[in-house]
C-alpha cells in the first residue's frame, strides 16, 4: 500500500438504472483499488461488484449505488438499490458445467463462492429505502 494511503476509506458511486452503468462501476472500482495500492484485489473485486451492480440494475427499476469501504485490511463491496425485497438465494448448480449453460442466476452463486463473506440488509434510514447486498474480501 502506498505510504500516504489512509488506513481506512469509503467511496459511493450513485448510478442510474442503465446497463452501461455496470461498465462505469467496474472501471471506477479498478481505479480506486489501484490508487490505494490494492491491485491484488482488483480482479476478484471487479467480478463481485459487477455481479452485485448487475443485479441491482437488472432486477430493480430505480437508481443504484456502489459502496466501497476499506478498513482493517478488509474491502467491503456493497450494491444499494431501492427495492426492499431480499435477493434470491444463490442456488448451487448440480455441476459446475451447468453454470456455463445458464444465461442468468449465477451472480450470487459467484459472490458466495468468491467472497470471504456476503449478505444483505434492508435499509430505512436517512431517507434511504431499499437494501444493500454486500460482500467482503480480505487484503491479507
Amino acid at each position: 500500500m502506498p505510504e500516504n494511503a489512509p488506513t481506512a476509506w469509503e467511496y459511493s458511486l450513485h448510478i442510474p438504472n442503465d446497463p452501461r452503468a455496470v461498465t462505469v462501476t467496474r472501471r471506477t472500482l479498478r481505479l480506486i483499488l489501484t490508487l490505494h495500492g490494492l491491485i491484488g484485489l482488483v480482479d476478484t473485486a471487479e467480478l463481485l461488484a459487477t455481479e452485485l451492480i448487475s443485479n441491482a440494475v437488472l432486477h430493480t427499476k430505480g437508481p443504484a449505488a456502489l459502496r466501497l469501504r476499506f478498513s482493517a485490511g478488509v474491502l467491503r463491496i456493497g450494491a444499494w438499490d431501492a427495492d426492499p425485497a431480499p435477493p434470491e438465494p444463490p442456488a448451487a448448480p448440480a455441476a459446475l458445467e451447468d453454470l456455463a449453460d445458464q444465461e442468468g442466476g449465477r451472480g450470487l452463486f459467484l459472490v458466495k463462492t468468491c467472497a470471504d463473506l456476503w449478505g444483505w440488509q434492508p435499509l430505512t434510514r436517512n431517507g434511504d429505502r431499499g437494501k444493500v447486498v454486500w460482500c467482503e474480501l480480505s487484503a491479507a
